[in-house]
């Protein structure tokens, strides 16, 4: 449980960092504004067109005398509205960043830099990293998507619904918004989004440390804006933790992608050979 506060802790860290670097952080609201009106758009509309919906999928409700015909597709509403705060946290986190990747890559850069050591670089062009970034999101989004249908359906259960469920919706967001921040430096370090959820899932609790509380601040208006260049300074804090330092690749992208897996993140998913010593034979890493 200790990889919780520390999780945490690096949240904290990251807010302080750009709280201390002022220009970083007037830069990083730049991409959460324009995202958010974005975002505004969409829950108004949906705010009108709720109730429409919900008619609409639920014709065999039409004849439901009163009060059940109301309570019914009122709870419809209300959870259809969980849903899509659900995915919005995640959503917001992809769309700001990818609208934002040119300021939060230098953000990571100048964390890195003035945390000492390398600081690492990917090496592509920026309409690459933007396809990367665009394409690793939509797999995530596509993830938050399927435990959000599960959990929905979830939801039905008596109290578990209204207790378990909820919460565990929060775990899922938190990891996987965790991911979408981290890879601002992990990507820079050419490791792909399979290596990267690797190394989430190998410090599950530093990973919900993090991401757990981000997403219930992200739910209160306005605040993910002001909290997402911490955010990212923070991600790249723990991403410098993940890793090891020494065993981090050259900026020269492989064939492909652009993107391959980091050595400890490989390992874990024991794909890797290692080695071999003269005379012997190829040997695969223990799955750990």
């Amino acid at each position: 449980m200790g990889d919780i506060g520390v999780g945490f802790g690096y949240l904290m860290k990251g807010q302080r960092w750009v709280a201390g670097h002022g220009r970083w952080f007037g830069f990083g609201l730049l991409p959460g504004l324009v995202t958010l009106l974005l975002y505004a758009a969409v829950l108004v509309g949906l705010s009108y067109g709720g109730d429409d919906l919900t008619t609409w999928a639920t014709p065999f409700a039409d004849d439901w005398s009163s009060p059940w015909q109301g309570l019914f597709r009122g709870f419809l509403v209300v959870l259809l509205f969980a849903l899509v705060l659900f995915l919005a946290v995640i959503a917001f986190t992809a769309v700001t960043l990818l609208v934002g990747q040119p300021f939060y890559e230098s953000l990571s850069e100048a964390v890195d830099r003035a945390e000492g050591g390398e600081v690492p670089e990917s090496g592509l062009p920026l309409w690459r990293e933007l396809w990367i970034s665009a394409r690793d999101s939509l797999r995530i989004l596509a993830r938050v998507a399927l435990y959000g249908v599960l959990l929905f359906a979830a939801g039905f259960i008596p109290v578990v619904g209204q207790t378990v469920v909820p919460a565990i919706g929060f775990c899922v967001s938190g990891f996987f918004l965790t991911e979408e921040l981290v890879a601002v430096a992990l990507q820079r370090r050419r490791i792909d989004l399979k290596a990267r959820l690797a190394l989430l899932r190998g410090r599950r609790m530093l990973t919900l440390g993090f991401g757990v509380p981000l997403t219930l601040a992200f739910l209160i208006p306005v605040v993910a804006i002001f909290l997402m260049p911490g955010a990212v300074a923070g991600a790249t804090l723990m991403a410098r933790d993940l890793i090891e330092p020494e065993r981090e690749l050259g900026p020269v992208p492989a064939p492909g992608d652009g993107t391959v897996p980091a050595p400890d993140a490989t390992l874990a998913l024991g794909k890797t050979a290692w080695p071999p010593a003269p005379g012997q034979e190829p040997q695969t890493p223990p799955r750990f």
